[in-house]
């Protein structure tokens, strides 16, 4: 009879430092696996204590919880499938990603990270000390060899694997989304398979986790490269993959390929996943926001009524003499196209009171951008006054573009708890409008159809703090800025290298000014749903004082 062997892919969304909770999806994955006649549940990188952990990785008394989970884990799931579960380590003085081996009631073998990330949204080596690599592990008739994440990007770790008698690679991955992040990873693993002859099973959890949201995407794939199996993206899935011994090898029995989206839907369902765990995680139900009339609060509307559904979310319309007739129509419409519920609260008796204490001291000094910012501080005080009454995360919607450049007010606009739009350039919000409008599916919960009227997206941006304001008063058209801002920012370009692409030397140098001279904002303001490989937080980190600038 051909040998077979059973392993059951346990693509979960752990809560970091929820060891009893995450402890209870692992049992209940086991008894899965068990029901389903498996050899093994494998789970993903640092599954039980969650990932990233960045310093509470560090305190002991974490540390310690943490091994304990795992060896309890292991002593409940005796008898059934083996165990392969990510955790850390505490050797002597070295502290190390690993991944635990578990069958018959004990821990039979612990293995270390070897590879550790210290590039984009990754500072494992402040944390955690290299391993050795690792030994294959045998579990009934089959040698198994895990990289750890990191270990499977590059080829030393699973070819020695391979050397030492690994007859397939189980890759545990906590492995963030970003765009067109998929592509890359099946890449590099399909090299890894190519460079050993070997199958190989990338196992990835998934849900938000503070700006990060780790997809899913779980794979595997045959010598020859082809993807034989795939799990879905941002989703829980249990799925049993069967392998069976042939004159060539071991090789994964082929079954379901779950699609990937494509960019656009992508980078939606991670905002909408980002704010429903980080809302779910930090245990806030409910939402609220300053609903402008414009895009940008627009988009964030729809996104949490697709999170956490319309009736958690409250809109909020604060409107000054300055405010249009158009955008109180809008506001409106958005909220009931929805179904969110919209309150107003007019600032302009608020901002006259304001005016009125200030003027002693302003007194023969011409208004100025302080008089337009006073606007939205004082819609930061009203929002954060709801948010304590009720308990609802006041959240902020200032897209890439204008968080970039500093077009924003502290203490005002950037008042909030979470952004779900903060790594989406202006140019993208609108097309994002777009696609939402004509799509949905069935993990949003806000209505079908259009959820917004067309002239949200069509007019043009406008802050409205004064007479007849638009945003192309103070930046230049977001086509050409989102241009410069990519290449300063997401490519780390030269001035010279911008203008080469054929924009005027003087409003590059301007937007680079604005870029470095905004840091302290972004410093203070809100996380939000990472989408590229240059967000704003762990991906790109500059010192706040900075006199350099790019003149050559």
């Amino acid at each position: 009879m051909t040998d077979r062997f059973r392993l059951t892919l346990a693509q979960l969304n752990p809560v970091v430092g929820d060891l009893a909770g995450n402890a209870a999806k692992a049992r209940a994955a086991w008894a899965d696996a068990k029901a389903a006649g498996s050899d093994l549940v494998a789970f993903p990188e640092m599954f039980i204590a969650g990932y990233q952990l960045q310093d509470l990785a560090s305190k002991p008394a974490f540390q310690c919880d943490v091994m304990m989970t795992v060896e309890e884990l292991a002593r409940d799931c005796a008898d059934g499938p083996a165990i392969a579960m990510g955790c850390l380590t505490v050797e002597g003085d070295k502290l190390y990603n690993s991944y635990w081996i578990c069958e018959g009631g004990t821990v039979t073998a612990r293995l270390h990270k070897h590879r550790l990330p210290n590039e984009d949204v990754f500072d494992e080596v402040r944390v955690y000390d290299s391993g050795p690599i690792s030994e294959p592990y045998q579990i009934g008739p089959l040698r198994i060899g895990s990289p750890i994440c990191e270990d499977s990007w590059h080829p030393e770790v699973a070819a020695a694997l391979a050397g030492r008698g690994a007859e397939i690679l189980l890759v545990p991955n906590g492995s963030p989304y970003r765009r067109d992040k998929h592509a890359l990873r099946q890449r590099l693993m399909r090299e890894r398979v190519a460079e050993t002859g070997l199958p190989l099973v990338y196992l990835n959890m998934w849900g938000g986790q503070d700006d990060q949201v780790f997809d899913g995407c779980s794979f595997a794939v045959n010598p020859g490269g082809k993807i034989v199996r795939q799990l879905g993206f941002v989703s829980d899935d249990v799925t049993h993959l069967d392998f069976e011994r042939t004159s060539d090898g071991w090789r994964a029995v082929p079954g379901d390929v779950v699609p990937v989206p494509d960019a656009y839907e992508a980078d939606y369902r991670v905002m909408v996943q980002a704010l429903r765990d980080y809302c779910a995680k930090t245990g806030f139900g409910k939402v609220l926001l300053g609903l402008s009339g414009g895009i940008d609060s627009a988009l964030v509307a729809v996104i949490a009524a697709d999170a956490l559904g319309p009736e958690n979310v409250r809109c909020v319309m604060l409107p000054s003499e300055y405010t249009s007739r158009e955008s109180l129509e809008d506001a409106a419409a958005v909220a009931k196209m929805l179904g969110c519920q919209l309150h107003e609260l007019p600032i302009s008796g608020p901002r006259q009171a304001v005016t009125e204490v200030l003027a002693p001291l302003f007194e023969g000094m011409a208004a100025d951008v302080t008089e337009e910012n006073i606007q939205s501080r004082l819609r930061g005080v009203l929002l954060m006054a709801l948010s304590n009454k009720f308990g609802e995360m006041l959240l902020t919607t200032g897209n890439k573009s204008e968080v970039a450049v500093g077009y924003a007010t502290i203490y005002g606009d950037m008042s909030g708890g979470f952004n779900p739009i903060k790594d989406l350039y202006k140019t993208r919000v609108f097309e994002t409008c777009r696609w939402r409008n004509t799509h949905h599916r069935d993990w949003m919960m806000g209505p079908e159809g259009p959820v917004m009227p067309e002239r949200v997206i069509d007019k043009p941006p406008s802050a409205e703090l004064r007479p007849d304001q638009k945003d192309e008063d103070s930046l230049p058209p977001y086509a050409v800025l989102d241009e410069i801002l990519h290449m300063l920012i997401d490519e780390d370009a030269s001035v010279a290298q911008v203008v080469a692409l054929g924009h005027d030397r003087a409003l590059v140098e301007r937007v680079e000014k604005l870029i470095y001279i905004s840091e302290y904002k972004r410093s203070q303001s809100a996380p939000g749903t990472r989408l590229t490989k240059r967000a704003f937080w762990l991906d790109r980190r500059y010192p706040i004082v900075n006199r350099w600038r790019d003149r050559r």
